[in-house]
């Protein structure tokens, strides 16, 4: 056995996180550890890493017991970290940030950049990742940092990789390439600390199985003895809700248009045209490089357009800023909540309130009163689970964070709410509240975009899915058309040529 960590306890103050967990890997092995948000997955791993220390409990590895471990120990001890937030340096190149910190040198004081460029490029080429080791991060997209977040852990001769939700920014094939390197590594008797929540995947790749629940271990097994169903119900602790939010016909009202789009033409996408009526909500999806994303960012007037009108009841938007946006009545929830939609320096609290004071704000003075009404609102209506509303947004766990950028600009009152992959990274429980809510938020009068290429939930709640392919929409289905095949086809230009 490489890893084995007993009794594991940590608080945060009044919050419990951890409550005598144990955690057993062995050689070899893909681990997968299940829960949902906010069960104590990540501040395990965090132990683990040596980020901060156990309030009690024992670590060992391969038979040793560990104690005061940091992080630089943790990689000395051969440990990687694979984190759901990317940590890269958007300042420096890829091999600077897959060498950071573990510069190789020549003559002692002198880095040995062309070693170091070869040997990252190398990492790189062995996953088919088409990344340049010398090219900026700032210029590379998502996925691509993701990439470079995994050749990093792979660089070094690591005995033991914990990956937090590696393949959320990844498509099919980028997957299956992690997956098969996986595999190598593991035949040559590296162990992997695997955390999804991408039940497939989970099944496809790991060995065993740990559940934590609200920070207390649940269960340890084998994934060939337990089905989806099973897992899934250990992981919210009853049985699960297998229904659609919608079903049958549509609701939203035809003929009132709240946002009108014609023909808009920007860096990755040409000639989008479509209605957005009162009370739709209207899934864009699409496959990686489809243009989806600039899209989206487009819609919120956070990128140029090179033609076309974006028209809200009536009122063109084309050439505003983004707070002209918020302000006329647009509201996004972005991708990638760590770089885009938390400010991390700040509290729970003000990070609630960053939007309405963009926007809504018109005294001269901040009430500390009203911010805190705010809050508390805010963590009634969205369940977000935290401590004092003065803790940073930081120590709350992926999904609560999600839950604090939707309450924000919930704060706005828009009429038109943009979300690219709001669901990116949380549990199977948060997703399908954040579903119930976008479906309240429709049935109050809202109208919704939303980005994402997970048909469940396209499935879910979509009153009509509009597909892009090579920056062109290639069909556009109402919700009594929906099929996965339908949407697979449309994705990859199997078919073509728009529907209504």
């Amino acid at each position: 056995m490489i890893l084995d960590m007993q009794d594991i306890s940590k608080a945060f103050g009044s919050v419990q996180a951890l409550k005598g967990v144990s955690l057993h890997v062995g050689q070899g092995e893909v681990h997968g550890i299940l829960g949902e948000n906010g069960a104590g997955k990540t501040t395990l791993m965090n132990i683990l890493a040596g980020t901060f220390p156990p309030d009690s409990g024992h670590i060992f590895l391969n038979g040793e017991e560990v104690s005061n471990m940091t992080p630089m120990k943790a990689m000395n001890l051969k440990i990687r970290f694979i984190h759901q937030e990317l940590n890269l340096c958007n300042d420096l190149k890829v091999y600077e940030n897959m060498f950071l910190g573990e510069e190789l040198t020549k003559k002692k004081f002198i880095v040995d950049k062309k070693t170091q460029i070869q040997r990252a490029q190398a990492v790189l080429d062995s996953m088919k990742a088409p990344i340049d080791a010398n090219a900026n991060v700032d210029g590379l997209e998502t996925a691509q940092k993701q990439l470079v977040e995994i050749a990093r852990a792979l660089l070094f001769q690591s005995e033991l990789i914990i990956m937090d939700e590696p393949t959320t920014a990844l498509n099919n094939q980028e997957i299956e390439n992690l997956f098969s390197i996986m595999r190598e590594l593991k035949g040559q008797g590296v162990s992997f600390i695997y955390i999804s929540h991408k039940m497939p995947e989970l099944f496809a790749i790991c060995d065993k199985y740990t559940v934590l629940r609200d920070g207390e271990f649940i269960e340890t097994g084998r994934f060939r003895d337990i089905d989806v169903h099973r897992a899934t119900e250990l992981l919210i602790g009853k049985v699960h809700i297998d229904r659609n939010i919608k079903e049958g016909q549509p609701s939203f009202v035809e003929d009132s248009v709240v946002m009108a789009v014609k023909g808009l033409r920007g860096q990755a996408f040409h000639d989008v045209t479509f209605d957005l009526y009162k009370n739709e909500i209207l899934f864009i999806t699409g496959l990686q490089g489809s243009g989806t994303n600039e899209l989206a960012m487009a819609l919120f007037g956070a990128s140029p357009l090179t033609a076309g009108e974006i028209m809200l009841h009536g009122q063109a938007l084309h050439g505003r800023t983004i707070k002209q946006f918020m302000r006329n009545g647009v509201g996004m929830v972005p991708r990638n909540r760590k770089e885009r939609g938390i400010l991390p320096d700040l509290s729970i609290r003000d990070n609630t309130s960053l939007a309405y004071f963009t926007v809504k704000h018109k005294k001269l003075f901040i009430s500390d009163k009203e911010e805190s009404e705010r809050f508390e609102r805010n963590k009634l209506k969205m369940d977000i689970r935290s401590g004092s509303q003065s803790n940073p947004i930081t120590s709350l766990s992926g999904g609560n964070q999600q839950k604090v950028i939707i309450g924000k600009w919930l704060e706005i009152d828009a009429d038109v709410y943009i979300m690219d992959n709001p669901t990116q990274g949380i549990d199977v429980g948060t997703k399908f509240a954040i579903y119930e809510l976008i479906d309240d938020m429709a049935k109050s009068g809202k109208s919704i975009i939303v980005f994402s290429n997970e048909y469940p939930e396209i499935h879910q709640i979509a009153d009509r899915c509009l597909i892009m392919y090579k920056g062109r929409i290639s069909g556009i289905l109402n919700r009594t058309e929906l099929s996965e095949v339908k949407v697979m086809e449309y994705s990859t230009g199997s078919i073509q040529g728009e529907s209504t």
